[in-house]
């Protein structure tokens, strides 16, 4: 599917221009290409397209041209923007020290349907997405046409700072579909519009462009955390460039300083101060515009931080359009190196052209859960230094076929203990070089042996104390919003994980009730209260 573009009226924007510019920029015959016109005090007018710049005439801009553009657009707003009613076109002014007008940057606007079919899947999985790129490669284009695709199905508000989105005067633009537009009287109150048209409104997806302030920041984790779908716009190219900006680092999770012990940090292998996520990330997904018909998407956005701050970066899923337009995946293959999963399995490098086994943690997490009854694959395994009569054991706890075979040749996978593995046997370092995955325990028990089978055969995860935790955080917010519905005026619930104060945070919804996240991790808690 080729993108289908259609340029709002571009005679409304010509209109407002001087005659002499607006016949310059209709005799180049290029208006598909034509990106904005460039009205400095004292040097030529340029018009700008995707390939370069033209001058539009040999005689300088006058302070009457200026003046003619700004009396036929009316009034700039605080952040010197203007725009024309029921187009998406913008003007944007620059001011000397005493306010008057000495240049004008007139964008033109554009809805462009299709934009959005490289990242359909995403938009309509429920996830927050954060959009980076660099200015003029699309990213408001993109957010415009999301708002328009959601409308269709869910509440959709769109906060609108500049009128970029929605475009200007009282009426939204039709490509905004079925969205509702609220709009920014000044660009500094807009974290709380944001929260405004979560508690007033009642939307599903929240679309906003240009978070650029930490209240900002702050807003879309309160958003996110009530359970509302987020889709925005940030300043940046990469994920490595939020990181670097104190401001904005807190939608990916933010990163803090810690000091380790002599223990981990020998355990790691790392100095003793490192750099960790503080946080949950504010947004699932992230995506990097490198061109308009190429992007890297970063499928977990804490899972890719937190192999950045390690200095073992994920590569990102890159997704690109051809000429003929079809969208073209290049999934993301993990670093050629060992590491180190939360349970304590690591694994040794892929050869090429055999299929990488993934992580043992990885399978647990992604797995449905298996139903007794079903058919497994025998699983070939040879156990180096580890109790071959406790696996076996382990095996049949469990009720999965394991072969356990004499020669590490024969074997699909080889599983050892950490102090073989740290002194580079040779029946390990073969492994390696043959390309079989290598399993390492943190020790020989049976318990070890279960977490390892159970992320080999895919199996469901046991329960853990964590899902019984947030049992009782569900019973206790139920308790909470009974004793604010018969009048007390609040309730704090106790401190709980990101996951369970979005939960929180619908329970509240549902019951007609207002509620608010504070504090910082690990101590960020939910209070629940009456308007």
């Amino acid at each position: 599917m080729t993108n289908h573009k259609i340029t709002d009226d571009l005679d409304a924007l010509l209109s407002v221009l001087p005659p002499t510019i607006s016949r310059a920029v209709r005799d180049v015959d290029d208006s598909s290409n034509l990106l904005e016109v460039i009205l400095d005090l004292g040097r030529i007018p340029t018009a700008r397209y995707l390939q370069g710049e033209v001058n539009l005439s040999e005689n300088e801009v006058t302070r009457e041209e200026i003046d003619y553009v700004a009396k036929r657009i009316g009034a700039f707003d605080t952040d010197n923007r203007a725009g024309l009613e029921r187009t998406l076109h913008r003007i944007s002014a620059i001011r000397n020290r005493r306010s008057a007008v000495v240049g004008l940057t007139c964008r033109v606007g554009r809805a462009v349907y299709g934009t959005t079919d490289i990242i359909k899947d995403l938009i309509e999985s429920g996830k927050s997405l954060l959009i980076l790129g660099r200015p003029g490669v699309g990213k408001t284009t993109m957010l415009r046409e999301a708002a328009r695709i959601l409308a269709d199905t869910t509440r959709v508000v769109v906060v609108d700072t500049s009128n970029e989105i929605g475009g200007d005067g009282d009426v939204p633009h039709p490509a905004v579909g079925r969205a509702r537009r609220m709009q920014v009287a000044t660009p500094a109150m807009q974290h709380e519009v944001m929260i405004e048209a979560v508690e007033n409104h009642n939307p599903e997806v929240i679309v906003i462009d240009e978070i650029g302030r930490e209240l900002e920041a702050a807003a879309a984790r309160t958003i996110a955390e009530r359970g509302v779908q987020l889709i925005g716009t940030a300043h940046g190219n990469t994920l490595e460039n939020l990181l670097l900006n104190p401001t904005l680092s807190d939608l990916v999770g933010g990163i803090e300083s810690v000091t380790l012990s002599d223990e981990e940090a020998r355990r790691r292998g790392t100095q003793k101060t490192v750099l960790e996520r503080r946080s949950p990330p504010t947004f699932d997904v992230l995506i990097e515009i490198q061109t308009r018909d190429r992007i890297a998407v970063h499928t977990d956005v804490g899972e890719s931080v937190d192999s950045l701050l390690r200095g073992n970066p994920v590569p990102p899923e890159i997704r690109s359009r051809d000429e003929s337009g079809e969208i073209r995946l290049e999934r993301a293959r993990r670093p050629v190196r060992a590491r180190r999963d939360p349970q304590g399995f690591q694994r040794t490098t892929d050869k090429p052209g055999r299929e990488p086994f993934t992580e043992a943690s990885e399978m647990a997490e992604e797995a449905e859960p298996i139903h007794q009854g079903q058919k497994f694959e025998t699983a070939h395994i040879f156990p180096y230094g580890v109790a071959r009569n406790r696996l076996i054991q382990a095996a049949k706890h469990l009720g999965v076929p394991i072969s356990i075979e004499k020669e590490p040749g024969d074997a699909e996978v080889v599983v050892t203990l950490r102090t073989h593995f740290r002194k580079r046997q040779r029946t390990i370092v073969d492994a390696e070089n043959r390309g079989t995955p290598v399993y390492v325990l943190r020790s020989n028990t049976i318990a070890q042996m279960e977490r390892f089978l159970s992320g080999l055969f895919n199996l469901a995860p046991p329960v853990s104390p964590r899902a019984h935790n947030e049992e009782e955080s569900m019973q206790q917010t139920q308790n909470a919003i009974e004793t604010v519905l018969n009048g007390e005026r609040w309730v704090e619930l106790s401190p709980a994980s990101s996951y369970v104060r979005r939960l929180q945070h619908q329970m509240a919804r549902q019951a007609n009730l207002y509620s608010y996240s504070y504090g910082k991790e690990p101590n960020r808690r939910v209070r629940i209260y009456r308007e």
